[in-house]
């Protein structure tokens, strides 16, 4: 079905007001022309009734979402539950764990990481950026299965794969691992905690932006080092990007450090960030300071969210619902009223919302790939609010179907 129409589609059309306020969001019921993966048209006006059509039962359409941090390639997803040990040496605990873990979830790795995909999918996303191990212990099997598991599903979703030295790039004498890496697969070079972990934070984000400029690839480095060492390490990162010409490639995963920081020290390091068109993962932690979303936003940071780990060694929680998590973070930052919930969706979009901040549509476009989704809600505010289920998502123009936890593209 290459040209069809969705018809009775329900589009975020303007903001309500009310003495200049902002009290509620005005929608019309829309038909969309579908053409070779893009919207071709969109229309008032029902098509005629031997064009080929589906119809969306007033349902919203929505961007569909993004996640930007996870790791597919170690978890318990889809095997038999298992809670985590209790941390005695902080992260140093899992990274013991991993060298008798990893070997042995390797078997299952690219079968657990295709039902990882799978739960995303049903929860509205069509692009992953996953974390991948990629050291001594593992080699590059895990890669491999990352690799594998991701081009099934390459018709219904697009991704990027992080080679990931979870041990440490220097300590655990990954670096050859990483370059081997950028050459089987791995769209970005990874670190974590060059402070902390590698114990050289000069030499560590050195080599890292080093084998991104060898590999022309980006960067995205696990940042967990709290307050002033983790306001340092930022400011080196940023000096390596603009060091190696990568500018707008580079990623912070997690930044912990941004929630510690305040006023003028905050300020300070952000002004830095962006300059060199750093953007920020997080998780929306709840169970430390959470980064400061709404400021870094203001302040002309790029944030985008992840779900990190679902049910694996680190953590026995998570969900891969996005809506969800954009709830949390509404709620964490006491966004209640309208323009503040419909805004909160971006952070799951990579930026996208229907309506601009002066109420103007600005999705969908003609000529805007056809990746979307239908919702049971009468508009964003109310999806992140009520976190509203998600009915259908499309991939291109493609209809994405579930079933018999089998994803294929119709």
């Amino acid at each position: 079905m290459n040209t069809f129409w969705i018809k009775n589609v329900r589009l975020e059309k303007g903001f309500k007001y009310e003495n200049g306020r902002i009290t509620g969001t005005e929608t019309e019921i829309c038909h969309l022309k579908i053409a070779e993966g893009k919207i071709a048209e969109i229309s008032n006006q029902a098509p005629a009734p031997q064009e080929a059509q589906i119809d969306a039962g007033e349902r919203l359409l929505l961007p569909s979402l993004r996640d930007m941090h996870i790791h597919i390639d170690k978890t318990y997803y889809g095997g038999p539950w298992k809670a985590c040990t209790p941390l005695t040496k902080g992260i140093f605990t899992r990274l013991e764990e991993e060298k008798e873990l990893l070997p042995k979830l390797l078997p299952t790795a690219q079968e657990r990481a295709e039902k990882m995909i799978e739960l995303l999918l049903k929860n509205g996303h069509t692009h992953i950026r996953t974390h991948c191990n990629v050291d001594p212990v593992i080699g590059l099997k895990n890669l491999e299965a990352t690799v594998n598991a991701l081009e099934k599903y390459k018709d219904v979703v697009t991704f990027e794969i992080v080679a990931f030295p979870q041990h440490g790039l220097l300590r655990s004498n990954s670096v050859q691992l990483i370059r081997d890496a950028m050459k089987n697969g791995a769209t970005h070079v990874g670190g974590v905690d060059p402070a902390t972990v590698d114990r050289d934070i000069e030499k560590s984000l050195e080599t890292i932006f080093d084998i991104a400029v060898e590999a022309g690839k980006s960067v995205d480095i696990h940042l967990h080092d709290p307050n002033t060492l983790g306001a340092f390490t930022f400011e080196r990162m940023a000096h390596y990007t603009q060091e190696a010409g990568l500018k707008g490639k580079a990623t912070i995963s997690h930044g912990i450090a941004l929630g510690d920081l305040q006023g003028e020290a905050l300020n300070e390091v952000v002004a830095i960030l962006k300059d060199q068109e750093i953007d920020v993962t997080t998780t929306v932690p709840v169970n430390r300071p959470t980064i400061p979303i709404p400021a870094l936003d203001k302040l002309g940071i790029a944030v985008s969210t992840g779900h990190d780990s679902i049910t694996d060694h680190w953590s026995p929680f998570g969900t891969g619902n996005t809506i969800q998590k954009l709830s949390i973070l509404a709620e964490r930052f006491r966004f209640v009223d309208e323009f503040s919930l419909a805004s909160t969706l971006k952070y799951g979009t990579g930026g996208i919302t229907p309506l601009n901040e002066r109420g103007e549509r600005v999705w969908p476009k003609v000529g805007d790939d056809a990746t979307m989704m239908l919702v049971n809600a009468t508009c964003s505010a109310e999806v992140i609010a009520r976190r509203s289920a998600i009915e259908a998502l499309y991939f291109k123009g493609k209809k994405v179907e579930i079933k018999l936890e089998t994803v294929l593209a119709n």
